[in-house]
């Protein structure tokens, strides 16, 4: 592993992100950089680069060279985003533990907003907020999530949108961390976000986007059916014990088989038409 020999002692957040496959640069550095220019300024950005090929590598260190606030860790073969990010947990000086993805963008005081109001409310874990819709022509639409998520809330999909959380690290240390395991690959922010409802550990979503969470066609293609049969486990175990499993309980369970048999293509043009209007009728 590599890490930034300047290392801050103690700060009050610390950013993780996981960077494989990225290959567009300008996602990238508009990612790595919507974090360096945040006005809340007492944070640590820890990025893991899970076995990048050499591009991606030399960029990763030419920013981390720029600021001494990047810590960067390097793996030398993929194994997964929970791998990454249990890296940054374990590494990491923060009272708080925020998330980032290396094709989204942070609003500018995200954490300064997500950090006020936890400190104002010690009742929740976690704070997510709404988040704009981004593709490669700019912003479609606005994702509103639920400000306080009830059970019925995790059966369409997560009620909270994963990189646009900020976490009290104290929540790793009781709950547990990312899981590994083969069979929650590609929604192991799934597992944690049911894992952390069921122990009695609640979130909150700040109404406000103060995310651009990147939604488009190539987004869509990458939801191989294998990522699909595995949700589908995770959604009838889970379900279970949550006591959903009843009537459109199990219907939702199903859900990610039944779209993985339309193509991504369709998926992501009736996502946009569909979120399109309905975060027109919601800013109304």
């Amino acid at each position: 592993m590599e890490e930034d020999p300047e290392i801050r002692p103690g700060v009050k957040i610390s950013v993780i992100m996981g960077v494989y496959g990225q290959k567009e640069e300008k996602q990238l550095k508009d990612a790595v950089f919507s974090i360096l220019e945040q006005s809340f300024r007492d944070f640590e950005f820890i990025i893991y680069d899970d076995g990048s090929g050499p591009e991606t590598g030399t960029l990763l260190k030419k920013l981390a060279a720029g600021d001494r606030r990047i810590r960067l860790f390097r793996g030398e073969k993929n194994r997964g985003l929970a791998h990454g990010l249990n890296v940054g947990i374990r590494h990491s000086r923060g009272t708080y533990i925020a998330r980032m993805d290396a094709d989204d963008i942070s609003a500018g005081d995200r954490l300064e907003k997500q950090y006020l109001f936890l400190e104002s409310h010690p009742e929740y874990g976690f704070a997510g907020s709404s988040a704009w819709l981004l593709d490669g022509h700019g912003v479609w639409g606005i994702r509103h999530m639920p400000e306080n998520p009830g059970p019925e809330d995790f059966l369409r999909f997560s009620p909270y949108i994963h990189p646009s959380v900020l976490f009290r690290k104290e929540v790793f240390k009781e709950y547990g961390l990312y899981s590994e395991a083969k069979k929650h690959l590609r929604c192991e922010d799934y597992e944690l976000f049911l894992r952390l409802y069921q122990r009695g550990c609640r979130g909150f979503n700040i109404r406000e986007p103060l995310f651009f969470y990147r939604e488009d066609e190539t987004a869509y293609r990458k939801r191989k059916y294998r990522y699909r049969l595995r949700e589908c486990g995770l959604r009838f175990r889970e379900f279970s014990r949550m006591g959903l499993l009843s009537g459109k309980g199990i219907l939702y369970a199903l859900r990610p088989l039944l779209l993985g048999a339309v193509p991504g293509s369709w998926l992501y043009r009736w996502k946009k038409k569909k979120e399109s209007w309905e975060g027109k009728i919601a800013e109304k």
